[in-house]
């Protein structure tokens, strides 16, 4: 019988230039998720199913993924329907528009996005909120950003106070607060059996394995940009 894999070898990348990485990855191997760290480019080269953006602060993160190299592979993965989560400083990071920014990141997922609407680190609160398909989670905002308007295709998932704090865009889950702060793992479940697990089985009915197509697009790439220098250097 040939090997399922919807449900075996899951691996999931989290960003780690900067933010509460750490948190994240002891969330999905509490989950059973093989994790790893994306420090730099060559981390990207290996195989893995999805992507978490963790919270921290957007701007350092953002100079840091071009810095390193790791903001354009990325961007076009996330474009390209790649199963993607960004927490708090991570929503910002996917936000098509930031309405108190001219400077956007990925722009992936088309929601506006008020950075530190809650305030300062004084603003930052705890709750308990519904979010669609799970039930009532917990919710720690620290610094958060507010999302102040989604898209057409945008799905809302959760508001508080009557004001959206998560939302899904395709294969995009994108999120005001840090569920990585509390020991509930609902949020992270959801992701990886409502979008991970879901990509991968959709690519494997299609015949393909979807973390292996994006790696040959990479080297394919990278094969092209050293051409490229071979040339020049001629």
């Amino acid at each position: 019988m040939s090997e399922d894999k919807t449900n075996n070898h899951i691996k999931i990348g989290v960003l780690a230039v900067q933010g509460a990485f750490a948190e994240h990855r002891q969330i999905l191997e509490k989950l059973g998720i093989e994790t790893f760290e994306i420090r730099q480019q060559r981390d990207i080269a290996q195989d893995f199913n999805g992507l978490i953006l963790p919270g921290g602060e957007s701007t350092v993160q953002g100079k840091l993924l071009h810095d390193l190299g790791l903001f354009e592979p990325l961007r076009e993965r996330i474009e390209s329907g790649f199963p993607t989560f960004g927490t708090c400083a991570g929503l910002i990071l996917l936000a098509e528009e930031l309405s108190n920014d001219s400077h956007t990141y990925f722009a992936t997922t088309p929601v506006t996005v008020e950075r530190n609407a809650y305030g300062r680190q004084l603003g930052s609160f705890y709750t308990e909120e519904n979010f669609e398909g799970i039930g009532k989670i917990p919710m720690t905002f620290i610094r958060a950003p507010l999302i102040k308007d989604a898209g057409k295709d945008v799905q809302i998932l959760a508001k508080v106070n009557e004001q959206i704090v998560a939302v899904q865009y395709k294969n995009q889950l994108a999120i005001s607060f840090h569920p990585e702060l509390n020991s509930d793992l609902s949020l992270h479940k959801y992701f990886v059996e409502n979008i991970v697990q879901v990509h991968a089985a959709n690519a494997y009915k299609k015949g393909e394995d979807a973390s292996e197509h994006f790696t040959s697009v990479s080297s394919l790439r990278h094969s092209a940009v050293l051409a490229a220098q071979a040339r020049l250097s001629a």
